[in-house]
Formats: structure tokens, C-alpha cells, sequence
């Protein structure tokens, strides 16, 4: 009767490993997907071009600051540009925050539909897998 069960648990554990081994696993290069990004390559030169635009501001301060002598003048310019420009900065890292989600929203939509047309159980990142898996980098198709 012991061997029995034994070798009923033994049969069940076996079953169940042999499932789990018919699992298909993909990876994909996110680093590869997001530099190859037309959306991620706008967006950097986008911010680019507003970071440019930040640091006119700090050079009109700082010529303007410059030119004043009266003391009292020149902490209320400070004031004035330092709220400027910080308002700017956090508006500019807000949307290009809210942007850059958006575009990661977009790859990993495309991967799982990637993945559910193929019928991939499981989409690992490849940086975190040391070996086996699907490479679907190049399959995934995004802007």
C-alpha cells in the first residue's frame, strides 16, 4: 500500500513537471525595442529642444540679474526667474513623464499581443533570463 501511494505521488509530480515544461517562454531586448522607438527618439529630442529653451531662461536671468545694481531689485528678479524656470521645469518633466508612459503602455500592448498571437505563456525580459526562451525583439512591431 506504501508503494502504492508513493508511486501515485510520484506519477502526479511527474505529470505536473512534464506540463510545466511544455510552457512556451519568449524574451524580448526592451533596451533594443525603446532606443529603436521612432515615438521614444521624438520624445528625447522634443525634451531636448524644451531643455534648451529652460536654459535661455537661467542665461536672460543671469544677464539681467547683471545689469542691476539696486539689491532689492535683484533678489525680486532671483525670485521672479526661479519660479519661471521651476515652473517650467515641472511642467516640461510632467508631460514628458506622462508621454514616456504612455509610449511603454504601447510596447508592452504590443508584446502581449505578441505574445497571446503566438500563444507564449510567459514574456520575460531578456535581460533577466540567463538562458532559453524565444528572442521576439525583432517581432515586435512599434513606432
Amino acid at each position: 500500500m506504501k508503494k502504492n501511494f508513493i508511486l501515485i505521488i510520484s506519477v502526479l509530480l511527474l505529470s505536473s513537471i512534464s506540463v510545466k515544461a511544455a510552457d512556451s517562454i519568449a524574451v524580448v531586448d526592451l533596451q533594443k525595442i525603446v532606443e529603436n522607438s521612432s515615438q521614444v527618439k521624438a520624445l528625447k529630442q522634443e525634451h531636448s529642444k524644451k531643455m534648451d529653451e529652460l536654459n535661455k531662461i537661467i542665461i536672460n536671468a543671469r544677464g539681467e540679474i547683471s545689469n542691476t545694481t539696486d539689491p532689492a531689485k535683484v533678489l525680486q528678479l532671483e525670485e521672479k526667474y526661479t519660479k519661471e524656470f521651476n515652473t517650467k521645469k515641472e511642467a516640461l518633466e510632467k508631460d514628458y513623464n506622462n508621454r514616456l508612459k504612455n509610449i511603454e503602455k504601447s510596447i508592452t500592448d504590443e508584446i502581449a499581443k505578441k505574445a497571446q498571437k503566438d500563444s507564449y505563456d510567459y514574456v520575460f525580459a531578456k535581460s533577466v533570463v540567463l538562458y532559453g526562451g524565444k528572442d521576439i525583439t525583432n517581432e515586435i512591431n512599434v513606432k
